[in-house]
């Protein structure tokens, strides 16, 4: 039996960083066109989302999935995955190092904005393509709110995986999941 676990916003709520549907003001203002057209503005929200994120540490989902070594497509910028020791592939990139802030507004996949290419998009279909009868796509804190969120479970049913959900606790839950499968 294989497990693989895809993880949204949902997974890192309990680490102290808010969610984009709790930040709307922020939300809006991740798309292309802003970015090339109000660099500033757009340079001062990537701060902030890096404000937001430093010094959030890795809660225990995150940590039991490294533990248990699942292999993980992440929605989320954060880097918490990398920090507890997953090797995660980040379907929406990660931030702009702290050198590259005043060029944010020009940088791709850091992170991957509304209107950008999304380069890990075909890794991550194909990962839960090759899920087979029996293997468990493991849907950590993602909402329905994006295409590949739908996606992904719908292929992994397709492929006769089986989707487990964890929306709400996973700090507590994910590692008591893993402990019955």
């Amino acid at each position: 039996m294989k497990i693989i676990a895809f993880t949204g916003a949902g997974i890192s709520k309990q680490s102290h960083i808010p969610t984009f549907m709790e930040r709307p003001d922020i939300r809006e203002k991740l798309f292309r066109d802003f970015a090339n057209t109000h660099h500033e503005e757009y340079n001062e929200v990537i701060r902030q989302l890096k404000t937001n994120m430093n010094g959030a540490k890795p809660n225990d989902a995150h940590i039991a999935l490294a533990q248990y070594k699942i292999p993980v497509i992440t929605m989320n910028i954060d880097g918490l995955h990398q920090i507890a020791g997953s090797d995660a592939l980040e379907l929406h990139g990660g931030l702009p190092e702290d050198d590259e802030m005043d060029e944010a507004w020009m940088l791709y996949n850091k992170p991957v904005l509304y209107g950008d290419p999304a380069p890990n998009y075909a890794k991550a279909y194909q990962m839960v393509y090759d899920l087979e009868p029996d293997d468990i796509l493991l849907v950590i804190g993602c909402s329905f709110h994006t295409a590949i969120a739908v996606d992904l479970r719908e292929v992994a049913k397709s492929r006769g995986a089986r989707v487990i959900e964890i929306q709400e606790d996973a700090a507590h839950n994910v590692r008591k999941v893993l402990e019955e499968l």
